[in-house]
């Protein structure tokens, strides 16, 4: 266990570096803003079809969802990378299932906006 005293520097820092994580995610990777660009549609959206608040809980938790489990899957490519720069079958494995992650949480996040929209975007 980790013997060092709590320290609000500390925690302010801590938070300075999570800043700078997703700085660098949206700044480095192309998925992250085309998961930026389909967050913004859904929140404009759901601003324009004034929906209920149950269902904008459900379409941040989505939001939120396909952008974890991405930059989740880019900390493992990158790690992965600094394992091994050459091709390795173990570490594909590892790659493709994190990106698998990702796209579950997308389609998800499509059904979930589909259930919500669609009904108010036909009536």
């Amino acid at each position: 266990m980790n013997d060092k005293k709590f320290s609000i520097k500390d925690r302010v820092k801590s938070f300075g570096y999570a800043f700078n994580g997703l700085a660098l995610f949206f700044a480095k990777e192309n998925n992250a803003r085309i998961h930026a660009i389909g967050a913004i549609f859904a929140i404009l959206l759901s601003v324009w079809l004034k929906i209920s608040a149950i269902e904008w809980i459900a379409v941040l938790i989505v939001i939120a969802l396909v952008f974890v489990a991405e930059i989740i899957n880019t900390a493992i490519e990158k790690l992965a990378d600094v394992v091994s720069t050459e091709i390795n079958p173990k570490i594909k494995v590892v790659k493709d299932l994190a990106a698998g992650a990702v796209l579950v949480a997308a389609i998800v996040a499509i059904i979930i906006g589909a259930i919500i929209f669609l009904p108010k975007l036909f009536s």
